[in-house]
Parts: C-alpha cells; structure tokens; sequence
C-alpha cells in the first residue's frame, strides 16, 4: 500500500448537540468555547498542525457560525487595527492559516456518522485522510492527529485512535478487540459498535480520531443501517478490515469528553489552569473558592439542613 501524506481532515459537525440546549439551539456545539477558542479550532488546529491544507466540513442545518468563524473579517481586523488592539487582530487572522482551504458540504439527513463521513468522499478523492470529531478534545505535547499520522506511515494501514473506558461505558463508544492488548500499536481484529458490557471484546474504545484510507468509501456506500438505525462508520471500518490493515493506537494525551457536560467543565477548568495571561489568577480564584467552601464542612450543613426539616414535620 502506498504511504501517502495526509493533507485532507474531515470534521463531521451536523449534529445537532441536544445535550447542550438551549445552548446549541441557535449556535452550533462545535462553537462552544473552552477559555478563549471554540472547540472547532482547537480541532483544526490539531490537523493543521499535523500537516492537513484541506479541511472539510460536513455540516447540517444552524451550522453557518462555523462557516464565517473561518471566513476572513476584514471588517473587524480594521476596527481592530484602528484601536491600536494589534494583538487581538492577529488572533483574528491567524484562526486559518494562510495555505489552508475550507470545504463546507451539507449532509442533507442526520443518517449518521458513516454517512457524514461518506458525503466527503467527492472532495477527499483517492487519498487517505483524518477524520477529526472535534466533541474529543484531547491536550498532548505532540498532537494527536500527528502521532497517527506517523503511525500510518509506519504501518501504512488505517489507524484509530483509542483508549481504555470502563467497561460500563462501553455501549457508548466502537470498541475493538486486538491481539496485542497492552501494545501501544496493534492490528485490530474486530470491531463493533455500542456493545453492551456483558458482550464488549475488550475495554478499549475509539475516541473520535482517525486515519482512513479512500477504499472506506466503497464499504460506507453498501454498509446500510446499523446501529440506532444510522449509517455506522464503525461498520464500515469492520468491512474494510476484511481486505486491509487496521491498526488501533493507543495516543498520548488526556482527553476531555467535550460532548458531555462534566467533560466540557473538566476541560475548561483545566485549559484555564494552564491558560498563559489567566492561569495563576484563576488558580488563586479556585484556591480560595475551595477555601471559603470546603466540601468536607458543606456536607454536614446539608445533613443538618435534613434533620432539621424532619423534625419540623
């Protein structure tokens, strides 16, 4: 198989992320800002930095927002400018690199993941590409997207990327069974979506990166419904593996559930932490915020507040 360089992402962003409402009823989840950046970014970013130029979008309807966060603002680089806010105006220009093309493409039903990775294949071609679900935000020194590609270079196969849940979560993501268990690199065996805990292959889940070769597409076009009855990209991997190599690539790197709610908090506390002009005041802020309401003390008050009420009654 030929190792060709990765230079097209596909972010899949039609979703509608009803567990954020009414937060997402107007603005698209992908746009919700973790400190100072919207979750979108962080994920381009990534597969810039990994050396993506195309960047295509599939998207759905109330998504517009994406689109003109990375149209060029002329308008507001010169109100900027004018004001003297210098800084500020090279944030602005600097949210797409100069070399970089947006592709945006309407998936015109939300028949599933499969489907909106399907709905990329007149732009993507014949080559392979990365698959980015920007709800994983994951934070690593090298990242992610380009420790995969290193990997397809050395493999020269398909790579996901995965980590270890509980195995009480594992009807919530596509778990895959290798041979090589602990090995940070290992051909998949089997793959399926959602199992129930009692029937998961194993406790190792993927978590929205991937690395796919174009002949996806064929079995993406054959595959039907799956699961919830949607167009599954994990079946259509489980097909392809059938023909070629799938590696799974367990990724350095800690990474924030930004689809749920305690996730998208965890994330943005801790990218505030590490925030370079607001992380040591924000570390003071929460220092004595636990200070003034040490959980220790505030239960008892809670347990009070009970007994208090019962005898009353």
């Amino acid at each position: 198989m030929t190792k060709q360089v990765i230079r097209t992402a596909v972010f899949p962003v039609a979703g509608r992320g009803t567990r954020f409402l009414p937060a997402t009823k107007a603005s698209p989840k992908e746009m919700l800002p973790v400190v100072d950046k919207p979750l979108i970014q962080y994920a381009v970013e990534e597969a810039v930095a990994a050396g993506a130029r195309r960047l295509i979008f599939v998207t759905g309807a109330s998504k517009r927002a994406i689109e003109d966060h990375f149209d060029k603002d002329a308008e507001l680089e010169h109100l900027l400018d004018s004001q003297g806010k210098a800084e500020l105006a090279e944030l602005v220009r600097g949210v797409l690199p100069k070399d970089a093309t947006c592709v945006y493409i309407r998936q015109p039903e939300p028949l599933g993941l499969g489907h909106a990775v399907l709905c990329a294949q007149p732009v993507v071609g014949d080559e392979p590409f990365f698959v980015h679900l920007a709800d994983d935000l994951i934070d690593a020194d090298l990242p992610c997207l380009k420790q995969m590609a290193n990997v397809y270079k050395q493999k020269g196969g398909s790579v996901l990327g995965v980590e270890e849940v509980p195995r009480t979560d594992t009807d919530k993501y596509g778990i895959v069974e290798t041979k090589g268990v602990s090995a940070k690199i290992a051909r998949i065996h089997g793959i399926v979506e959602k199992p129930k805990p009692a029937v998961a292959p194993s406790n190792l889940a993927v978590v929205g990166r991937y690395v796919l070769t174009p002949r996806i597409f064929k079995h993406l076009e054959k595959i039907g419904q799956g699961a919830g009855g949607e167009i599954q990209l994990t079946d259509g991997i489980a097909r392809l593996m059938r023909e070629q190599s799938i590696y799974a690539y367990r990724f350095e790197g800690k990474r924030y559930d930004c689809g749920s709610k305690l996730g998208y908090l965890q994330a943005t506390v801790e990218y505030g932490l590490n925030h370079n002009s607001l992380g040591a005041s924000f570390r003071e802020y929460l220092q004595a915020l636990m200070a003034a309401n040490p959980p220790a003390v505030a239960a008892p008050r809670v347990a009070a507040r009970k007994s208090a009420t019962r005898k009353k009654a």
